[in-house]
């Protein structure tokens, strides 16, 4: 272990392992770790590590007082954690934690956020509730798994080359995978527990799996798509052309309709040879095997197609309390009847579709810019009879220029823009809409914190905060704002 320390002299340097004890949490799931110096505290801050435990991390990134690292492995597990009957996987690192426990850390660390990013010094007055997930486990409609000759040996801890792996990338790698043999609990368990047969068959086509770090091979990932309501799956393959005349489809579409039986509502093979690691069908060229390229999922009692590519929420039911709490504070207060509401970064119109059904006499305008989700958001709402919606693939700064008749008549924006968040510019533009009232879903309340500031220097005042779990056993947390001008 290439780290020195004294009394007084503390070198350590990117690359670097150390063992450390982890005392406390921050926002984004990041354990903090603190070494005593001659010249102060020096901390570590390790993700997705536990309060309680002790471990062994690798120096991604050193400043002078402090330095981020990569969890390689956990020496001594923290009092709290316990066992679960799932098999361990890197997405879900804090899975071994009581939910209860979660919510702490989550809640303390995202309220944290609004007053030392956003300057909101009230945020506990304005903070409404913490929504817990409906479903700790199994709560997932969508997964992608991954291929690679590079694989994980669970019971040996040993990397093993020219291996047959479909699994889950191992903790801090891009190139190995760990077999996934049992349900990680997060997925839908009937699928996850079959998952070694789907294995084993595409194994003795003899064609290899993907081999990361030189780029070649056949089989790269297999992505699944579930619909709760129907309780079907929706499954696409994904390789590259290297041998593909040697690839049997109709043998492989065979063995997956046996295997799921009437649980199948679609089997897509995609060939992409795009040397990046994504399974995107806009990458190459897709095929449908079997059955239909969307399932069919409920909403707060609309039904949406979801396609492969489609964005829709990952877990259902916690999306539908995320739902109902942003049409609440849209509705808090004040009469829209006969006003006009902007779905903004709309997708495929989800939310926009529920407060067109759920607020009477309004008018719902969605817009975003990939004219494809737009497609999508209108066929779902002829499919559920909404006609108090149009959808538009429009850019947010060039809308009022291209249907000047909205200008001065949007009364809410509803807001839902990528983990990301709003660029700068095109949150001027939002401002500029000169909507009354602000509704903002955020995947990530740093970066919401971060716009609250420039929202609150434009005349828009946070009036309320709730954080929404949709994602049990990740540090992952949700928010939803109401923004009042």
């Amino acid at each position: 272990m290439d780290v020195y320390l004294c009394a007084k002299v503390f070198i350590l340097k990117r690359a670097d392992t150390l063992e450390i004890e982890i005392t406390d949490y921050a926002f984004g799931g990041m354990g903090i770790g603190k070494i005593d110096t001659s010249e102060g505290q020096f901390v570590v801050f390790v993700e997705n590590a536990i309060p309680g435990q002790t471990v062994l991390t690798r120096i991604a990134k050193k400043r002078k007082k402090f330095a981020e690292g990569k969890l390689i492995s956990v020496i001594k597990k923290s009092a709290q954690e316990y066992d679960v009957p799932y098999q361990p996987v890197s997405g879900a690192p804090y899975i071994t934690l009581p939910v209860s426990i979660q919510h702490q850390y989550k809640k303390v660390s995202a309220i944290d956020q609004y007053s030392r990013i956003g300057g909101i010094k009230n945020i506990e007055e304005i903070f409404d509730e913490y929504i817990a997930s409906p479903v700790d486990f199994f709560y997932r409609n969508k997964m992608e798994y991954s291929f690679s000759s590079i694989c994980q040996n669970l019971k040996t801890g040993q990397e093993e080359d020219d291996a047959f792996a479909l699994g889950f990338k191992t903790r801090g790698t891009w190139w190995k995978v760990e077999n996934l043999d049992t349900t990680s609990g997060l997925f839908d368990e009937q699928f996850e527990n079959q998952l070694k047969e789907i294995r084993l068959f595409l194994e003795k086509t003899k064609l290899p799996a993907w081999h990361p770090p030189q780029k070649k091979g056949f089989f790269r990932h297999l992505v699944v798509r579930k619909s709760f309501d129907k309780d079907q799956l929706l499954i696409n393959l994904v390789t590259s052309s290297q041998d593909i005349e040697k690839f049997d489809r109709n043998s492989f579409s065979s063995f997956i309709q046996k295997l799921l039986g009437s649980r199948l509502a679609g089997l897509q093979h995609t060939v992409n040879d795009d040397v990046a690691d994504r399974s995107k069908i806009e990458n190459g060229l897709n095929q449908l095997l079997f059955g239909e390229p969307v399932v069919l999922e409920k909403l707060l009692n609309l039904h949406f197609e979801i396609s492969m590519e489609s964005f829709f929420q990952t877990n259902p039911k916690s999306a539908e309390l995320l739902y109902s709490k942003a049409i609440s504070y849209a509705t808090s207060g004040e009469d829209l009847t006969g006003k006009v509401l902007m779905d903004l970064f709309c997708g495929t119109g989800t939310i926009g579709q529920i407060m067109a059904s759920q607020i009477e006499n309004v008018k719902v305008i969605g817009v975003d810019i990939v004219a494809e989700a737009i497609d999508d958001a209108k066929r779902n709402a002829k499919r559920n009879k909404i006609s108090n919606v149009d959808f538009y693939a429009a850019d947010v700064g060039k809308f009022l220029v291209e249907y000047p008749h909205y200008t001065n008549k949007i009364h809410t924006i509803m807001l839902d823009p990528p983990r990301a968040g709003i660029a700068p510019k095109t949150l001027q533009k939002v401002i500029h809409l000169g909507a009354k009232q602000i509704v903002y879903v955020s995947c990530n309340p740093s970066t919401q914190a971060r716009d609250t500031k420039t929202l609150n220097e434009a005349g828009y005042e946070l009036k309320k905060i709730s954080l929404v779990d949709q994602f049990p056993h990740t540090s992952h947390i949700e928010a939803v704002a109401l923004f009042s001008r």
